[in-house]
């Protein structure tokens, strides 16, 4: 297999063969051992303790019916599920996503991935994902309580702040974490606030955790600028996606001299040639939950709104896809690559396909993947189960502050262990390599586990 050396060959063969139908967690798994080859070359105990084999494995595969009453007394039934991938650092990490397209696939690359994120912000946590293909979008607040304490009743029994720590991720919320966490509550009769992260600031929730994800893409995409010796000031930026990361992604950028001119969600795309007004976008979609296209419709003029094509055809100095996975493809990059686009960081999870990567590396397009520059959100829910298990409470200051040093030090450890291995400036190579050693190295103290 291009790519990939006899040995990694050999192990993605095996995945393909154990994990058949699940093109996401092939692609995801791929694209890590894509980066191993140096890594084994010089450390063959890697491949030789069969310590790659297990880390591809999931520890734990839960599947569950979630049968629940909808507003007309109708039964539906939805799949729930929770990956828990890897725990050699700690307890299982990641978030819940609710969406149609959610299936076992789906959960189990995300779970991986998330096993390199989470060893790259340095806090103690493992890897893990979950979900269910419940679509929260129409549905009243009554059927989203009813749906979340279903789904509830079966989590609850493989979950806690020692286990697995669930969060948000699309279509989980702050409304949807607290009917789960109401429900976990109720039937253990135990308040463990760090048994979910991403909750309300009244009742255990942390300063930041809202905007983390968003703010931690835009620090690292600053990182990436101040290598070079720029900076945001002047810069236009195209921002995918119009859910919390890209708000609050396009709310930093702001703040720090940038322009956002374009947002986007599943029924196209708004481009604001005077800067996308961050106030009314969360007006439009957090409060009415309605479309961007009525955000161009409030906004007024200077602002319209695009139902075909992509957001990316709009010309941009930096772009973050912030939406969902593989949303830019190879043709999308060549477009941002002709109109002078220079950097490219995922806010989202594996939002580029990898024909799409390749194509802005070997333009010499600066490209930050998902699982350094969006490790905001996962290491702020850290942050968050540090303050429930110590009974306190962190300024918004002061967490902002953190969540900024932890960027910063992904960022530098990304380039340092791409410069170690003859790649310099090498961001994905560098993101991979250093989540895989952290835990491969957990991993081979433990044993064979």
């Amino acid at each position: 297999m291009a790519g990939l050396d006899d040995k990694l060959a050999e192990i993605y063969d095996e995945v393909l063969r154990r994990n058949t139908g699940e093109a996401e967690f092939h692609q995801a798994v791929r694209e890590v051992l894509t980066s191993l080859g140096p890594v084994v070359a010089k450390h063959p105990q890697y491949a030789d303790s069969a310590v790659i084999r297990r880390l591809c494995e999931p520890e734990r595969q839960i599947i569950f019916r979630v049968p629940w009453v909808d507003d007309t007394g109708t039964v539906q039934i939805n799949r729930g599920f929770r990956v828990e991938f890897n725990s050699a650092l700690g307890p299982y990490k990641g978030g819940l996503r609710f969406h149609p397209s959610v299936y076992l696939g789906i959960v189990k690359f995300l779970g991986f991935e998330q096993i390199f994120k989470n060893s790259l912000t340095g806090m103690p946590i493992g890897g893990g994902k979950g979900g269910s293909d419940f679509d929260p979008k129409g549905r009243s607040d009554g059927e989203v309580m009813r749906f979340c304490q279903a789904f509830m009743t079966e989590l609850y029994r493989h979950i806690g702040e020692y286990t697995d720590v669930p969060a948000g991720d699309i279509g989980v919320g702050g409304r949807e974490i607290g009917y789960l966490f109401g429900q976990y509550k109720r039937i253990t009769n135990r308040y463990e606030s760090g048994t979910l992260t991403g909750k309300g600031l009244t009742w255990g929730g942390s300063q930041v955790r809202t905007e983390a994800t968003g703010y931690g893409t835009v620090y690292f995409t600053d990182e990436i600028l101040r290598a070079s010796g720029e900076s945001f000031d002047g810069k236009r930026v195209t921002v995918s996606g119009s859910g919390n990361v890209a708000i609050y992604a396009i709310e930093k950028i702001h703040q720090l001299g940038g322009a956002v001119i374009a947002c986007s969600d599943s029924d196209g795309y708004v481009v604001d040639d005077n800067g996308i007004d961050v106030e009314l976008l969360k007006d439009v979609k957090q409060h009415r939950r309605a479309r961007v296209a009525e955000y161009a419709e409030l906004r007024g003029q200077g602002a319209h709104h695009v139902g075909t094509g992509s957001i990316w055809e709009v010309p941009c100095d930096i772009a973050l896809p912030c939406a969902t996975q593989n949303e830019l493809d190879a043709d999308d990059a060549a477009k941002l690559i002709s109109n002078g686009c220079g950097i490219v960081a995922e806010g989202a999870n594996m939002p580029c396909t990898p024909a799409a990567v390749r194509t802005l590396t070997d333009a010499g397009v600066a490209f930050a993947p998902g699982k350094a520059a969006n490790a905001g959100g996962v290491a702020t829910s850290a942050l968050e189960m540090q303050q429930n298990a110590s009974r306190d409470s962190w300024t918004f200051e002061h967490t902002e502050e953190r969540l900024a040093e932890i960027m910063r030090g992904i960022h530098d450890r990304c380039l340092e262990t791409a410069d170690e291995y003859g790649l310099p400036g090498n961001y994905v190579a560098g993101a991979n390599i250093a989540g895989f050693i952290q835990v491969a190295d957990a991993m081979l103290a433990l044993g064979v586990i």
